[in-house]
């Protein structure tokens, strides 16, 4: 698997397939945490193909479901303020918050801007130094880098109108917590690739050896899902429980040393809340003390807006792997992309989006062996 054509090649894909449905002596529950890997999963119908041999449950690796209300509702206020241009990438405009979402705020006048980069808005303070600059920064360990790299380089340059809303969350703690719940289903993990691409393999060997779990480090083509699939329930059937890494060719135990050493400088440990599933200790990075007045929670005073969930919407059972995102009253009828209850219908990683988008144009109809 040393070249790209062959992470399309049929035949590869055909033999893992039936290595997993020989080796399987039942149904084992896997978890993929990463909402990429969830899509890569539907659309390429691995999860039906494998359906009596593997449960795959859909974690809370989405980095937008898992921000939390209160902090979108943070974030609009700030929008609303007629100094404030927020800066966003796209795929936050469309999250609901308790009332709206940032596409009404922008239509009703607020400076709103699309940008591919945390860098873009660091320049759009740099050029309108009469506007007050915020990026909202949301996602894993992936993204984390870019983001503090934004602040450092804020400060270089002496942008003072230039401040984040930090909403970065940690994926260990968050394995912790679902292996921790009464209600775990989870058997083994297939970790997130791009996560380990930052933050090394290390942080999982605690994870294993507490639990007892497999977790086995994947990428997001098909044929990398099924490998670290297939490695998966081979421990599982043999009884063992190890970390293995099935990206090598992008993952080392160590990860990114330059990457993890900004991280450590411009972030800080913290409790963080997760959308639909709650507070978890020490799960989320805030600014450090040293760069706290980057912080636009800090400087705009909206530390106190509270919220509450909507009471139809089961994102939360759904990125705990309790449910599969059709098991939702509400799935494909009182919400929709165009109308989502909650951030896991509407995001680009979503699991909800992935079954609306890849499971009969978003019918309610239920894959092979879904409950």
């Amino acid at each position: 698997m040393r070249y790209l054509d062959e992470f399309g090649d049929p035949e590869l894909a055909r033999g893992l397939v039936e290595d997993i449905l020989a080796r399987a002596t039942r149904r084992w529950t896997v978890m993929e945490v990463c909402g990429g890997q969830t899509h890569s999963l539907v659309r390429n119908g691995i999860d039906e193909l494998l359906a009596g041999s593997v449960e795959f449950v859909h974690g809370p690796g989405c980095p937008v479901c898992v921000t939390p209300l209160e902090t979108i509702d943070r974030a609009l206020a700030i929008a609303g303020r007629p100094e404030v241009t927020l800066c966003s990438f796209g795929d936050m405009l469309r999250v609901p918050g308790s009332h709206q979402d940032l596409f009404q705020v922008r239509a009703q006048g607020g400076d709103v801007r699309v940008v591919y980069s945390p860098l873009d808005a660091v320049r759009v303070a740099e050029a309108e130094p009469g506007r007050e600059v915020v990026f909202f920064a949301v996602g894993f360990e992936t993204t984390a880098p870019a983001n503090a790299m934004a602040v450092v380089r804020a400060r270089e340059l002496g942008v003072e109108n230039f401040s984040m809303i930090v909403s970065h969350v940690l994926v260990p703690p968050a394995m912790n917590a679902i292996l921790s719940s009464p209600r775990r289903r989870v058997e083994g993990f297939l970790a997130a690739g791009h996560v380990c691409t930052v933050m090394g393999t290390a942080q999982y060997d605690e994870i294993v050896d507490d639990f007892g779990v497999p977790v086995v480090v994947a990428g997001f083509e098909a044929l990398d899902l099924l490998d670290a699939t297939r490695r998966v329930v081979a421990q599982l059937e043999a009884g063992e429980a190890r970390l293995e890494n099935a990206y090598e060719r992008a993952v080392s135990r160590e990860g990114n040393p330059r990457a993890r050493a900004v991280l450590a400088e411009v972030f800080a440990l913290c409790d963080r809340t997760w959308r639909g599933i709650g507070t978890i200790p020490r799960s989320g990075w805030r600014l450090s003390d040293a760069y706290s007045g980057y912080d636009a929670e800090l400087r705009f005073d909206v530390g106190d807006v509270r919220a509450v969930e909507s009471p139809r919407c089961r994102a939360g059972e759904v990125l705990q792997g309790l449910v599969t995102p059709d098991s939702c009253e509400a799935f494909g009828t009182t919400c929709t992309p165009r109308s989502p209850l909650g951030a896991t219908m509407v995001s680009g990683e979503g699991a909800c989006a992935a079954y609306y988008r890849y499971r009969s144009a978003g019918t309610t109809a239920r894959s092979p062996g879904r409950g």
